[in-house]
């Protein structure tokens, strides 16, 4: 996910360099959606596997 972030990045850059304004904000916006998310499902993640412990085998 986080790679979808640098390239929707990448694109907000050369689109603001370019003049490009409207697209370098909703780029901007889907980068910062994607970002949130992925640091949203990293936390449940690891609550859930701390939750959950260790198992022995």
């Amino acid at each position: 996910m986080l790679s979808w972030v640098v390239t929707f990045l990448v694109i907000a850059l050369i689109a603001g360099i370019l003049g490009f304004g409207g697209i370098a904000g909703a780029s901007i916006e889907i980068a910062k959606a994607i970002f949130f998310i992925a640091v949203i499902l990293f936390l449940v993640t690891a609550v859930l596997g701390l939750v959950r412990g260790r198992t022995r085998v």
